[in-house]
């Protein structure tokens, strides 16, 4: 992790032309700068990231500028993102608390295995169940909402994977340590990474394969680096990955009181249906584009997908005897209790 002044040297050098500035109408009071970890041809960027600045440079009729620094530009790895708007060296980041095992344990619930549904129900219930059950899990910034994409899927070079047998002695690469000890206990070689460094990972055959969301393979063109495609057709998806929209909490606090009532209403659960909608909508385009390209899709379901479920249980059982200092077994029952009010 990059010490504080190398970020803010790397902040105060960044060239203009490197943000992605807002059009807006009058001269900004607040400009706020957020830094996250995806290109901008991402559907984060482009389908959630950018429509929320957008949406709050207008409702505050130009007051807050919003300017987005995708791709790590402000310095720094992925996992140092949260310190970064903790300490105030950024104003907003759009990150991934399993980026730092087991620094934040009960939102982890929404990443065991066989327990989500979509990414619009999931995000729903994971805001829900972190306003109900721990607000205090992310000390020093202003949550604007919790969330996750969609059931994830997995991604093959080689070897394609139906049974769960078919993935002994695989290197599988997965975001958190949840799902890399879930991939564990059912006979592959987790391999922890964020997500930037999977084309290369997979292009070295540094890893055999990855679990991912469709809805971010298309911009990272995994899909030209695989040739299988795994996909679990149950009630519930094989896991998610939970991620965090914040804001710096001295910063939000700094502001008047009616600018804070602008960020307010871009906050919450609404924000956490629209993140996990558009998550949802991302994983037709590379759905095609994989197809498109020939590649082999293995669909799990029936008696397969039973033993997948029995294989991964496990894990749910480990993470519950594992709590600390709360009822993981109370936390995973109401997690499940949400996605299914959610998902209907």
């Amino acid at each position: 992790m990059p010490r504080r002044r190398e970020v803010l040297a790397a902040l105060a050098a960044a060239p203009v032309a490197a943000a992605m500035p807002l059009r807006r109408a009058r001269a900004a009071e607040v400009t706020l700068k957020l830094h996250h970890f995806l290109p901008p041809v991402s559907n984060a960027h482009r389908n959630m990231i950018e429509p929320w600045a957008k949406a709050v440079e207008a409702a505050s009729e130009g007051r807050i500028a919003v300017e987005i620094y995708p791709s790590m530009q402000l310095g720094g790895r992925p996992p140092s993102l949260y310190d970064q708007v903790r300490d105030g060296v950024v104003d907003v980041v759009w990150t991934l608390p399993g980026y730092t095992p087991g620094r934040f344990r009960r939102i982890e619930v929404f990443e065991l295995p066989f327990l989500p549904a979509s990414a619009e129900a999931t995000s729903q219930a994971a805001q829900r169940l972190y306003e109900e059950a721990f607000p205090d899990e992310f000390p020093g910034v202003k949550v604007l909402c919790t969330h996750t994409h969609g059931p994830g899927a997995f991604h093959l070079r080689d070897r394609p994977v139906r049974l769960v047998g078919d993935l002994a002695g695989l290197k599988i690469r997965a975001p958190t340590r949840v799902i890399n000890r879930t991939l564990e206990l059912l006979g592959a070689i987790p391999v922890g990474m964020p997500v930037p460094q999977v084309p290369e990972a997979l292009s070295k055959g540094v890893v055999d394969g990855t679990v991912l969301p469709f809805e971010v393979t298309r911009p990272l063109k995994i899909h030209e680096l695989v040739k299988y495609h795994t996909v679990f057709r149950g009630e519930r998806g094989f896991y998610v990955a939970t991620f965090l929209f914040a804001m710096n909490r001295a910063r939000y606090e700094s502001l008047p009181e009616d600018l804070r009532a602008v960020i307010d209403a871009h906050a919450g659960i609404g924000l956490a249906k629209r993140f996990g909608r558009a998550m949802d909508e991302g994983e037709k385009p590379g759905i095609e584009a994989a197809r498109e390209r020939g590649n082999t899709f293995i669909e799990v379901a029936g008696d397969d997908l039973a033993d997948w479920i029995t294989a991964s249980q496990p894990a749910v059982e480990e993470w519950v005897a594992a709590a600390e200092g709360f009822d993981g077994g109370a936390l995973v029952t109401r997690a499940r209790e949400l996605v299914a009010e959610y998902a209907g």
